[in-house]
């Protein structure tokens, strides 16, 4: 399996970096913990905004950084949504969306009427940015940095929701959901919330005063009772859930996991899609009923 690889060790004027992780090169990776454990010190590392002696950065085999390579940030194929939209108020959606797109011949990981239509955009497209929600601006930034790459190989988000209210998060937070699903390429998402992590993520890194303290597949650092994830007050448990059937009369869907089922409230699912749910879900809402030892 192709692999993002990333080891980063040295300061940063007065803040000392030691990450080192490895994880795989498709999906969500969450890059979790409190203000200032430098998680935008990594991905700045990984877009090649900073530069550490010596670091490495390989995406897939393919090496940005090590002891001898340094490549420059226009050279290495990202895409970076940073916590603020910073669309340009003087230019339609549409051409905020193909600023900075090289226009190059050739096929490219997304084009634009799919970024438009994952993102929900197709009746922006002629508005100023001054006339959109902040949901709607953050959703025009994705597509933006979606666009910019052609040949994109990594998705890097910084705290896209955080400037955000909640209702705004929900309304975004499918949309999202739809990029994981589309995109075959790894997408690097910092987020100090956990229940964004939660809904999104497949793989997490967790760090700590500039450290990484672990680094797996969520659900697994979620159980691990020697990490702080399970001590917290909003500890739960992500578990890969199957539609076994839904009713549409209440919208009631029975998703079946290793050892039982629940009943909970969803969205139409087709019956045995894979549902990435979390039992946080359930419990904070208590809208699921949970049935254990039944087949």
């Amino acid at each position: 399996m192709s692999t993002v690889r990333i080891d980063f060790s040295g300061t940063l004027g007065r803040f000392e970096l030691n990450a080192r992780f490895e994880v795989p090169a498709r999906g969500v990776t969450a890059i979790f913990g409190p203000s200032g454990c430098g998680k935008t010190a990594v991905m700045r590392c990984i877009a090649g905004l900073n530069r550490l002696t010596g670091g490495l950065c390989s995406v897939a085999g393919d090496v940005w950084q090590d002891e001898k390579t340094f490549r420059p940030v226009h050279q290495r194929p990202i895409g970076y949504v940073f916590q603020e939209a910073n669309l340009f108020p003087h230019l339609s959606v549409r051409r905020n969306l193909m600023y900075g797109h090289p226009g190059t011949t050739g096929p490219a990981v997304i084009g634009f009427d799919e970024v438009v239509a994952l993102l929900g955009i197709e009746t922006l497209l002629e508005r100023s940015p001054r006339h959109l929600s902040g949901g709607e601006r953050q959703r025009v930034a994705i597509g933006r940095a979606l666009l910019s790459q052609p040949k994109l190989r990594v998705f890097l988000m910084d705290e896209p929701l955080s400037a955000l209210d909640q209702i705004t998060k929900d309304e975004i937070l499918p949309y999202l959901e739809r990029l994981h699903a589309a995109l075959d390429l790894p997408i690097l998402y910092i987020s100090h919330d956990i229940t964004e992590v939660e809904r999104l993520a497949d793989h997490l890194v967790l760090m700590r005063q500039g450290a990484v303290l672990a680094s797996g597949p969520l659900s697994k650092l979620q159980a691990d009772l020697s990490l702080p994830l399970a001590l917290s007050r909003h500890a739960a448990v992500s578990l890969d859930a199957t539609v076994r059937e839904q009713d549409p009369t209440d919208g009631m869907a029975t998703l079946t996991v290793p050892g039982g089922q629940f009943l909970l409230p969803a969205e139409p699912l087709a019956v045995g899609e894979n549902a990435h749910e979390e039992l946080t879900s359930i419990w904070r809402t208590g809208a699921g009923r949970q049935r254990f030892g039944e087949p």
